[in-house]
């Protein structure tokens, strides 16, 4: 008798740990499983590549969620199905703010929703936030590695290059006013997911650029540079290691 794979991400459901990580890079997701234990692919379709191994005597499993909230919440809600009782985005942003740098990390504590993903899930004025406790694990498993996080609130949006609409998007000036730390395009996802399907959630994310003097022009987008591969790897060690913590 075969095993019922989910559509989108070809998980078998109970096949997922109750801890997972997400990014959006396959490739991210690969770095990950090396740093585990006898990694095993789960599946691989479409953007969602997912493997299973230990770390530290755990048990984990880690997937790509591709870029942009629809396409994330798809694997998180897949993920949930399959077994996850708690999920920790390993992902990347711009900054906001002048003291947050390229390669600084940064853990966010709830996300401004910008998203039409979120329109459709949640009402009106419905709240994006982080997990206290997971979100806690993060900083201080941060702090006990020797890295000094940002730790707030990050804005949540869909188009990355620049349109002919301002209108219709966020001004970076106003959020920066506002406090906001940095820009990206799924944690919003995350957390609306998390308190809908009452699940923890909480994210790390590695500061690749400056988007209020560097703008998400293509020319000028270099997210692989040394000090932001830098900064992913120290992502990925916080994560990893607050799981006990977490736990």
């Amino acid at each position: 008798m075969s095993t019922k794979l989910l559509p989108h991400t070809k998980l078998a459901i109970g096949s997922v740990t109750p801890t997972a990580l997400v990014c959006g890079d396959p490739e991210r997701v690969r770095r990950v499983a090396a740093y585990l234990e006898k990694p095993q692919l789960l599946a691989e379709w479409r953007e969602y590549v997912t493997y299973r191994g230990v770390y530290h005597g755990r048990t984990l499993t880690v997937c790509s969620h591709g870029i942009g909230a629809p396409g994330a919440a798809i694997a998180f809600e897949e993920l949930i199905e399959a077994g996850a009782k708690r999920i920790i985005r390993i992902g990347s942003c711009g900054s906001l703010q002048p003291h947050v740098r390229p390669g600084d990390l940064v853990i966010a504590t709830a996300a401004v929703q910008r998203t039409g993903y979120g329109r459709e899930v949640a009402p009106t004025g419905y709240p994006a936030v982080a997990d206290m406790a997971l979100t806690l694990a993060l900083r201080d498993t941060a702090v006990s590695l020797g890295y000094m996080p940002h730790t707030g609130i990050v804005l949540t949006r869909d188009a990355f290059f620049t349109g002919v609409n301002p209108a219709a998007a966020p001004s970076h000036q106003q959020m920066a006013e506002a406090n906001v730390l940095a820009v990206e395009m799924e944690c919003a996802a995350l957390f609306l997911v998390g308190s809908l399907r009452q699940i923890p959630t909480a994210a790390i994310l590695a500061v690749d650029g400056v988007v209020t003097t560097e703008p998400d022009m293509m020319e000028a987008f270099d997210p692989h540079q040394d000090v932001v591969r830098a900064g992913v790897e120290q992502a990925i060690q916080v994560a990893l290691n607050s799981v006990e913590i977490g736990d």
